[in-house]
């Protein structure tokens, strides 16, 4: 079939994969929004005292099953099915929005404003980070390429290849390794192996041990951040699209031998169809938000939050950026780290003086300064301002040794 070819690139079908995305947040998106009203699908707000808080009483909540839709259908259609990592993310698309479709479920339909036990999803994104710690650790086709070294390219000089002006950097053959980048230090790399080399000549096959905990740590956490963060309108949605924008880049230079040559970072061979996959990602986070900016026609629910923030984790924990989180997604680490700062020391002080104080007017973040009478639109971009800031200094830190 002439042109058939193009479907061959990468950058081709990750166009045609945001393309599909947008066009399917805006047909399902307006379609859906009319099913959640016609069947009164509405948002229960509790009262906090904030401005406008009423106003958003009733409105469609569930819209998470526009993201996940916009996600799975051009994923389906553009990416390849047999590439371990974009199985990994569609697993953990579905699971995560399993576990937040389920709450809102008996929020919105059992009335329940409890919705699932914090138990229960707890389980659900503990579940979801052994899976994925388990692939990374076992699957034989998760692999690396190592750069070759300086001794080893002189070596080559003087013997065989002595002919030749211009050597591979990269070894031949594929190695398993639990190497990760890590900024700041020599080569941007640490090995999770290390963290067992107190067991001697173990320490390698027992590096697990340390390496299972860490992921399923990383992935509760952000999938946390991100619910957090969806409190007003398009906050986490606009940010989550800025992170997925950044970890689309790091995918395609991470799983291209020239760049990732050029930029002296890790190669992984075969992550870079994961660019396809972050497009629908970006593609579904700028089509929902086309309904989710101030005022908001729909909120996500956890639906899409959970999703999004467990995408987001294991999205970095496959191209072996995970360390990068804590910049990238400082938006979503703040609104979280506020939420613990706030409870420990309510209880702390509550405890010491029988009475419990607060270092924000209210937690998360974003409900602070609401409190100071901030408008929720302002807030938002600002927000976005910082989350493009963080992603900016992400890149930065590739070249940062």
């Amino acid at each position: 079939m002439p042109g058939a070819n193009v479907f061959n690139y990468i950058t081709f079908r990750a166009a045609l994969a945001i393309i599909f995305s947008l066009i399917i947040s805006a047909l399902f998106g307006k379609r859906l929004i009319a099913m959640l009203r016609k069947k009164q699908v509405g948002e229960t707000v509790r009262d906090l005292g904030l401005h406008g808080q009423k106003e958003k009483e009733g409105t469609p909540t569930m819209g998470g099953l526009i993201i996940l839709s916009a996600i799975l259908i051009p994923t389906l259609l553009f990416a390849r099915l047999d590439n371990v990592y974009i199985v990994l993310m569609i697993i953990t698309t579905v699971w995560l929005g399993t576990v937040g479709f389920l709450d809102d479920y008996i929020k919105v339909f059992k009335k329940d404003k409890k919705g699932l036990s914090a138990n229960f999803k707890i389980i659900g994104q503990v579940g979801i980070g052994l899976i994925v710690a388990c692939t990374m650790y076992f699957n034989h086709h998760v692999v690396i390429r190592e750069k070759i070294s300086r001794a080893k390219e002189t070596a080559m000089i003087n013997g065989q290849d002595a002919g030749f002006t211009e050597l591979p950097k990269y070894a031949k053959e594929e190695t398993k390794s639990l190497k990760t980048t890590i900024p700041f230090i020599k080569d941007n790399q640490f090995d999770y192996s290390s963290l067992t080399s107190f067991l001697g000549t173990h320490s390698k096959k027992l590096a697990w041990i340390m390496f299972i905990p860490i992921i399923i740590l990383i992935v509760t956490f952000i999938s946390n951040g991100a619910n957090i963060t969806d409190g007003i309108d398009g906050l986490a949605t606009g940010t989550s699209g800025i992170i997925g924008a950044t970890l689309m880049i790091l995918a395609y230079v991470s799983g291209n031998m020239v760049f990732a040559d050029y930029l002296n970072i890790m190669y992984i061979p075969n992550c870079g169809e994961l660019v396809v996959f972050m497009s629908a990602f970006v593609g579904a986070c700028i089509g929902f938000l086309w309904y989710n900016s101030y005022p908001a026609q729909v909120f996500m629910g956890d639906t899409g939050s959970l999703a999004l923030g467990g995408i987001i984790a294991v999205f970095a924990i496959a191209i072996r950026k995970e360390f990068l989180l804590p910049i990238l997604c400082g938006v979503f680490v703040i609104e979280n780290v506020s939420v613990m700062m706030q409870v420990g020391y309510f209880k702390y002080t509550k405890k010491k003086f029988g009475e419990g104080k607060r270092i924000f007017l209210m937690a998360p973040l974003h409900h602070h300064f609401q409190k100071k009478q901030v408008h929720e639109s302002k807030i938002v971009s600002r927000f976005w301002i910082i989350g493009i800031m963080l992603a900016l200094i992400t890149i930065v830190t590739l070249k940062l040794r």
